[in-house]
């Protein structure tokens, strides 16, 4: 069989002429060519190429984590849009994230929003997975560290959930989010009341949120944010403000909600647990409430700005080893 280099010295050859000229004067030369290109294409080295050139797991890890923050970022930006509009008196209802989901779901196009926003979601969770069970951040084993593994699943739970929750409406959309919200938020907690000590079981998941929003209020006055983000310091250093601003106004709209959760723990009640977004309307409610809301909203929209920032400039590292026990 003829080599490339050999292809490439003769480009075309004629067959020699038989005795009787009539018999292949109509016939087409022999050509190198085509021959060399069906054995470039069938060369067993052509495959081998093309896997060299896929992307590694790496890198697909990576992008998988960027599109992730992206998605989240999309979710508390329409949170606190929606916020700030009923602070506003433009909309009846602040909702939450799922709310928030409901509502994007009735626009143009809701639908294909949807499907990538689901997608986005997915990827954010299996980078939770990667950050919590197989340490990605390099955290460590430290108690502190497996404290931080630990927020991080619950994290990747609370967006699974999410996510789950965008596909259901790829086939049912939602004729008003806000109360589907309430709705499905005082069923999960009437199923936990069936159960053994369920009243307690309550409170305790009402702590729990309220720990998450105390949580996250510190971390906005005490963390580094800078430390996990490849940028220049100029860019940090405009970044670094939103960041205390979304994670303290994320950690405070939670607090209602955690309120409201402990005190259906405590009369053992389900019509008393609300949602997210009730919570904020909770705000709005109390004096000077349309301030306080439209300020809650506007750093709401920061923590999804910065979950942007995070999608384009984070360091995201695969894990070195697949393994959870190392």
């Amino acid at each position: 069989m003829p080599s490339r280099e050999r292809c490439a010295d003769k480009p075309e050859v004629a067959l020699p002429q038989a005795d009787n000229p009539a018999v292949f004067d109509q016939a087409e030369p022999y050509r190198l060519p085509r021959i060399c290109s069906l054995v470039s294409i069938l060369s067993p080295s052509r495959p081998r190429r093309l896997i060299r050139n896929l992307p590694s797991t790496d890198s697909l890890l990576e992008g998988a984590a960027r599109v992730g923050y992206g998605a989240r970022g999309f979710v508390y930006l329409s949170v606190g849009l929606i916020a700030l509009m009923a602070a506003m008196d433009w909309m009846s209802d602040a909702v939450g994230t799922s709310g928030a989901v409901g509502w994007l779901a009735q626009q143009q196009f809701g639908r294909v929003w949807l499907v990538l926003l689901g997608v986005g979601l997915w990827a954010f969770v299996l980078w939770r997975v990667l950050q919590s069970v197989f340490d990605a951040d390099r955290e460590g084993t430290s108690l502190k560290a497996w404290g931080m593994r630990a927020g991080q699943a619950m994290s990747g739970l609370v967006y699974g959930l999410l996510a789950a929750s965008v596909f259901e409406l790829l086939d049912e959309v939602k004729a008003n989010p806000a109360a589907e919200d309430i709705a499905e938020n005082q069923q999960k907690a009437a199923a936990l009341l069936d159960m053994p000590f369920g009243d307690w079981l309550l409170i305790g998941v009402g702590l729990i949120v309220a720990g998450v929003g105390i949580g996250n209020m510190v971390r906005g006055f005490r963390s580094d944010f800078s430390s996990d983000l490849a940028c220049s310091a100029d860019i940090c250093r405009r970044v670094v403000p939103v960041a205390r601003a979304g994670y303290v106004a994320r950690g405070f709209a939670l607090l209602p909600l955690a309120l409201f959760v402990i005190i259906a723990g405590f009369r053992a009640s389900a019509a008393e647990v609300s949602s997210f977004g009730a919570g904020l309307d909770a705000l709005e409610r109390q004096p000077g409430g349309s301030i306080i809301l439209s300020l809650t909203a506007i750093g709401l929209m920061a923590f999804g700005a910065f979950a942007f920032v995070e999608a384009r400039y984070r360091r995201i590292r695969a894990p070195k080893d697949l393994n959870p026990l190392n």
